[in-house]
């Protein structure tokens, strides 16, 4: 009754990103729809072409029905509405900026997404699979890749098993 999430490894392609010197200080934040946000709790310095940085960052989700309804209920929409635009899990790249100038903001660079009721159709898990990670300013332009896992097929299957129940 839960979603494990992995946040292994990040490369970047040649990009607006790789070549703009203010981005020195990267993590990567998980969002589940309007739920939940976790983040990487290291930002690591921006990989050179090629290069990948390693976060090795895993997460649970719980799902269980006694203390996640809220989650649950909104697994179950996903199954049943697929019109939602709300059915992915959003992983967000971001800028972090360096000690040294603190006043400058986290930006967001990039967003990368995995599709929940994709993992419910083809009835299986993503484990260590790349992710194409678009650019915030330009959503047609891939900027790298994240090397993710998430399971959740366990837990959308016992949803749907509760959805045909009710």
């Amino acid at each position: 009754e839960k979603i494990r999430i992995e946040i292994i490894s990040l490369g970047l392609t040649e990009s607006r990103i790789a070549s703009d010197e203010t981005i020195q200080q990267l993590f990567v934040e998980c969002r589940l729809y309007n739920f939940l946000a976790e983040e990487t709790p290291l930002s690591l310095p921006k990989p050179t072409s090629g290069q990948r940085i390693h976060y090795n960052y895993s997460n649970v989700i719980h799902v269980d029905k006694a203390n996640n309804h809220a989650r649950r209920e909104y697994l179950k929409s996903l199954l049943l509405k697929p019109d939602l635009h709300t059915d992915s899990l959003r992983f967000t790249v971001v800028s972090d900026p360096p000690e040294d100038e603190q006043d400058l903001e986290c930006e967001d660079i990039g967003f990368a997404y995995v599709s929940l009721r994709e993992i419910f159709e083809k009835q299986r898990d993503i484990i260590e699979q790349d992710i194409d990670v678009f650019d915030s300013q330009d959503d047609s332009a891939v900027i790298g890749k994240l090397k993710v896992t998430v399971e959740a097929l366990h837990a959308l299957r016992s949803v749907y098993e509760e959805c045909k129940d009710d």
